[in-house]
């Protein structure tokens, strides 16, 4: 058993590939094995959380996920501490394996009871055992009442697999009931534990949408099995292996950016220029040799001075057939004039914010950036899920519904490198398999940070790297570069921009 930690390299495994797993491990061993080990293991990481509780509840629900933790509570029965079991299940109806750990339970003198044990503190423990990855509807009844409880418990919560309620597959709620911009409807269908417990396989769903913030602390045991040689539907994102610059180079060596945006006040009177210039000193902090700028209201110019690094052009003085091109930060309407360019001459390209609005407008754009992959142009886009929702001719909701799904098929639609921002931000690539990003925190959410991640993702391309491998990179390090931002000061997107490593 090992805590999972944004350095660690991680395969994740779907609902289905699970519990083909699970039945291949189990018909090698005997009877009752797996949810043997599922409990020890959930045993002594209750133990270790939560050494000086006084009482441990132990939630269990009706199937297989609640013999897991009846099996939890026998073990913890003997080692002297005092759970208190609430179980769901019908001894008419149960699973074999669940009937079993029942039995185990009240053999080992187990106390069970009907609600849910009061005067619980914070030195305490809830084991959330209702669920697991079987949920597929709201929790109705006394299951509601425990979902409740549970959340509004002072103690600390460990989830068995993962939090009740939680869809293992994508991250989102099975209840549906998380209502759009209302975070006080968050928790009523799903469990929000302080930790979590993956068994045999780590599942996608605790690293995107809702997952991140209903898992907490996420921690794995592979309870004996060998790992599947099956594919994982995705991984979790790493840094990359770290390099060092030879003393023999120059700022040639490192590649050119060029950020093509910041559409100025015009008759709209809503200037845009701060996004490209947000992206251009991401780029320079990031480690870009030079870093050319076109801004597409020239009369902006005199506002790029705090930054003197950087070099102004013209678009007819760019040679887009040699740079990495970093296009949309900022361009509002001005930028679908010069994105035909863009598109057919761009050596290298990210395109962000309104250059994806106008790509989704607009069929000629969309057929130019298809056929980047056929004349083996380099492509990155990196949409919110609004943008990646008006490029799939869907919603923002559907996108968040199923993350990795959308990722995916923008990144076969548009036959290039997608990188679909949001917590657990996901990076999907034709004929790679999709990373799920595990840092970041909400501090990133605030105007500016996303035209900083295309900056430094644009300086990553230019060093030379593959397009999957620049937005894995540049996606972890933007995430990276908040988690250690110092608690007492706003994060802003130009300071972030400054923080940045090459």
């Amino acid at each position: 058993m090992y805590r999972v930690t944004p350095a660690l390299p991680l395969p994740l495994y779907d609902i289905a590939t699970t519990r083909r797993m699970e039945s291949a491990a189990a018909a090698g061993l005997p009877a009752h094995t797996l949810m043997q080990r599922a409990g020890l293991a959930v045993a002594r990481l209750a133990v270790a959380l939560a050494p000086h509780a006084r009482t441990v509840w132990v939630a269990c629900g009706p199937g297989n996920n609640g013999g897991d933790g009846l099996e939890a509570a026998a073990h913890l029965q003997r080692w002297g501490h005092h759970p208190v079991v609430t179980w769901l299940g019908n001894e008419s109806s149960s699973p074999p394996d669940a009937l079993a750990s029942l039995a185990t339970a009240r053999a080992a003198g187990v106390t069970f009871s009907d609600f849910p044990p009061g005067g619980l503190g914070p030195d305490d423990l809830c084991i959330d055992a209702l669920l697991g990855i079987g949920a597929t509807r709201a929790p109705q009844g006394r299951m509601a009442e425990w979902f409740a409880a549970l959340n509004a418990s002072p103690a600390q919560i460990l989830a068995v697999d993962v939090p009740s309620g939680l869809n293992a597959d994508t991250g989102e709620c099975t209840a549906k009931t998380i209502a759009k911009h209302d975070h006080s409807a968050m928790g009523r269908g799903q469990i929000h534990a302080t930790n979590t417990l993956a068994l045999l396989s780590c599942k996608p769903g605790l690293f995107t949408a809702h997952g991140r913030d209903a898992a907490g602390a996420v921690w794995f045991d592979d309870l004996g099995v060998t790992a599947t040689t099956e594919p994982p539907c995705a991984q979790l994102n790493v840094p990359p292996a770290s390099t060092r610059r030879p003393h023999a180079s120059h700022k040639g060596s490192h590649g050119d950016v060029a950020v093509i945006g910041g559409e100025g006040a015009g008759a709209r009177g809503m200037g845009m220029t701060g996004a490209a210039l947000l992206a251009s000193t991401a780029a320079l902090h990031g480690g870009a040799g030079r870093v050319l700028v076109n801004l597409l209201d020239d009369g902006a110019l005199t506002l790029a001075a705090s930054q003197p690094e950087l070099m102004m052009r013209s678009l007819d003085a760019l040679d887009l057939r040699v740079l990495t091109v970093v296009c949309g930060c900022g361009g509002g309407q001005a930028v679908r004039a010069v994105l035909p360019r863009v598109l057919s001459q761009s050596l290298q390209l990210v395109l962000d914010a309104d250059a994806l609005n106008a790509i989704a407008d607009d069929s000629s754009l969309r057929i130019l950036l298809q056929q980047r992959s056929a004349r083996d142009l380099a492509t990155v886009l990196t949409p919110h899920p609004l943008e990646a929702a008006r490029l799939l001719g869907s919603s923002a909701d559907a996108v968040q519904a199923d993350r990795l799904t959308a990722a995916r098929r923008l990144s076969g639609d548009l036959r290039c490198v997608v990188v679909l921002k949001g917590s657990g931000t996901v990076i999907a690539a034709p004929g790679e398999t999709p990373a799920i990003n595990p840092t970041g925190n909400p501090l990133l959410g605030t105007a500016g940070t996303g035209d900083v991640l295309a900056g430094l993702l644009g300086a990553r391309l230019a060093a030379g790297n593959q397009p999957f491998t620049a937005a894995c990179s540049a996606v972890y390090h933007h995430g990276a570069a908040a988690d250690v931002w110092p608690a007492n000061q706003a994060l802003t997107a130009s300071a972030l921009a400054r923080r940045l490593t090459a």
